[in-house]
């Protein structure tokens, strides 16, 4: 593929502070979720590759046009988001596949219960929680349990015990039955309106 070839990506700032999508104008993987650890398992599979090749990049995730990259918390988005940008175009130009063949049925049952939920963290629940300064990030998936953190508004909040368990785990069960427990790894005595359950 060309290098002058336009390949437009449009950045948008996830809830999660640590968080970033990426809407590219083309499908990078058409069968669902591909989950991305590490450099190591990102090999033969370009877009991942050369993402991880970036200071700070920790996880990312490719589901059709979009990008989701997550960072350890050292970086600022004003740059990294530049340079995830042009490492994922000049992943396109290469030519290499953006996700190999074959890579779905190599993610563990962790990993796809995990894409699923942070899918509909990232797209229903936090954008509900954000018009209230919060997010809700996923911490952990063992088996059939996940952990999960609140954050922003949600970190020491009074009612956020109700908005979890009452709101957030229903939300979630209904859509991945897999996942049986939901818990909360919050510790809201540090939070800005700290309280005590």
């Amino acid at each position: 593929m060309a290098e002058n070839e336009v390949v437009r990506i449009t950045a948008k700032l996830s809830p999660i502070p640590t968080k970033c999508t990426f809407e590219v104008d083309r499908v990078l993987f058409a069968d669902g979720s591909a989950y991305f650890n590490d450099a190591a398992g990102s090999e033969g599979s370009s877009v991942p590759a050369a993402l991880f090749a970036l200071s700070g990049v920790k996880q990312v995730v490719i589901n059709g046009a979009v990008v989701t990259v997550t960072q350890d918390g050292t970086a600022q988005w004003a740059v990294l988001a530049k340079e995830c940008g042009a490492a994922i175009r000049q992943a396109i130009w290469s030519g290499v596949p953006a996700v190999k063949a074959g890579f779905v049925s190599e993610i563990p049952a962790d990993e796809q219960i995990r894409a699923k939920v942070q899918k509909i963290l990232d797209f229903e629940i936090n954008p509900a929680v954000a018009s209230h300064g919060g997010f809700i990030e996923l911490v952990e998936v063992a088996g059939d349990t996940i952990k999960l953190k609140m954050g922003g508004g949600c970190h020491g909040c009074s009612s956020s015990s109700a908005t979890l368990y009452q709101g957030v785990a229903k939300s979630i069960q209904e859509k991945v039955p897999e996942v049986k427990t939901v818990v909360d790894v919050t510790d809201h005595s540090t939070g800005a309106n700290p309280y005590f359950h």
